[in-house]
């Protein structure tokens, strides 16, 4: 098998996941998957895709991931590994979409408008 490239989103992150053989070791930005994500929530949904299609400790995953918080981060690595393992196996595709791992979150930040503090937060008003 040779590596699997694909890409995930969410908000302003961007992960780009390489998936290969191997024994289930996730790296991300050249770090352990332990040592970027310290909470242990973000690290449960990063293996999700692997726990939902019983593929865990059979792929090594690479990770680069850029912008956004460390939940945004977490959601596109995880997004990206349930694109890369439909890529090795359509038969995984119902299982994930099913715990809608396949859909890309398009909710993003509304824009600061001009005129206003925030998106819709209004300067107050005064009558006279």
């Amino acid at each position: 098998m040779e590596i699997i490239n694909t890409l995930g989103r969410r908000k302003t992150s961007v992960a780009r996941v390489y998936l290969t053989k191997g024994t289930g070791k996730v790296t991300v930005n050249k770090k352990d998957v332990a040592e970027f994500f310290p909470v242990a929530l973000l690290q449960v949904k990063i293996q999700q895709p692997f726990v939902l299609t019983e593929t865990k400790d059979q792929y090594d995953v690479t990770v680069n991931v850029t912008g956004g918080g460390i939940n945004g981060q977490a959601e596109a690595i995880r997004l990206g590994i349930s694109r890369a393992l439909v890529k090795v196996s359509e038969d995984f595709k119902p299982v994930l979409k099913a715990d809608g791992l396949m859909t890309r979150d398009p909710r993003m930040v509304e824009r600061k408008k001009p005129g206003q503090p925030k998106a819709r937060k209004k300067f107050q008003f005064s009558k006279r």
